[in-house]
């Protein structure tokens, strides 16, 4: 057991982070077994969400992610799901941020030249 005050409180967090994370592990797995079971748009949509909480919370990476949801995808795609309207959803643009008007940069003083040597 940590004597340290600090070390006491990072015990604390790292047992509230694990139950966290075990629970968002938990899920994921559920609904990539769910979507095998069955391939559907629900539960494409559900694996998919689940992934992307899992990519956001740091617990798998984002390019591993993007395969998986691409096999994904070729399961769905080869059981002729449809995507539904929350599937579609997700593929949204966010909204473009507005052009700030940029400054005319400052003039750098003009340098002047060292005078030529005579020889």
């Amino acid at each position: 057991m940590p004597i340290i005050k600090s070390a006491k409180k990072r015990v604390k967090t790292a047992k509230k982070a694990t139950v966290r994370n075990s629970k968002t592990k938990r899920s994921l797995k559920t609904a990539l077994k769910a979507f095998v079971k069955k391939s559907d748009a629900k539960n494409h949509s559900a694996a998919q969400s689940n992934l992307d909480k899992a990519v956001k919370k740091g617990l798998v990476h984002k390019n591993k992610a993007a395969r998986v949801k691409k096999q994904l995808a070729a399961k769905a795609k080869a059981a002729g799901a449809k995507p539904t309207a929350a599937a579609k959803k997700t593929t949204a643009k966010p909204a473009a941020k507005k052009a700030v008007a940029k400054k005319a940069p400052a003039k750098k003083p003009a340098t002047k030249k060292a005078p030529a040597k005579k020889k």
